[in-house]
């Protein structure tokens, strides 16, 4: 079978702003705000909050343009800025894939965390990380990433599947197992609930 030249896309060189995250020239940018989030956050701390500071950027993503089609990996990067909604960290939206059977890798740049992932059928786990670790999200995994860092943006480059496509809605509709929570107490500063 002969391959249709129109099909194909030429390689090409990048760079990665290890220090802020930025990748290539020819990356779409784009931000969440705390006001597209509103779902997420327990509801009276975040009227309370979007009262003061409804257009505060929770994190940036930077991702190149590449065609959303299988064979294709999309390299992305995301700045998740240290914050809290109540005793609540700032985080990422989450989602599922909505083709379900694809994963995604996270190499942490800068900053600490915790990966809260879980399936549809009750399964979660919580993994901590810091700079320099490397976290694989198997397929069917729900996964979202929280800053548990009080001053440092939480600086991650992911790769995943160009067909994987992303469900938030679902998300919206089941929440999360599981809360990262502020807590002083701690060593850690954190609490898994």
């Amino acid at each position: 079978m002969s391959m249709n030249q129109s099909k194909i896309f030429h390689p090409f060189k990048s760079q990665l702003e290890l220090e802020t995250g930025k990748i290539g020239s020819n990356a779409n940018c784009w931000d969440r705000k705390l006001s597209e989030m509103t779902e997420i956050y327990d509801q009276e701390n975040i009227n309370n909050q979007l009262d003061i500071s409804g257009n505060t950027i929770v994190y940036r993503v930077y991702e190149h343009e590449l065609p959303y089609e299988k064979g294709h990996l999309i390299p992305v990067t995301t700045i998740l800025y240290p914050g809290r909604v109540g005793n609540q960290f700032f985080m990422t939206k989450g989602h599922y894939h909505e083709n379900r059977g694809t994963a995604e890798v996270y190499l942490i740049l800068n900053g600490e965390g915790v990966l809260t992932m879980q399936t549809e059928d009750g399964q979660h786990q919580e993994i901590e990380f810091s700079t320099e670790d490397l976290l694989y999200i198997p397929p069917f995994w729900a996964h979202r990433m929280v800053n548990t860092s009080i001053s440092d943006p939480l600086i991650f480059y992911g790769i995943y599947p160009a067909d994987a496509g992303h469900d938030y809605q679902t998300i919206v509709e089941t929440g999360f197992k599981k809360k990262v929570i502020y807590n002083p107490d701690t060593k850690r500063n954190f609490s898994i609930i």
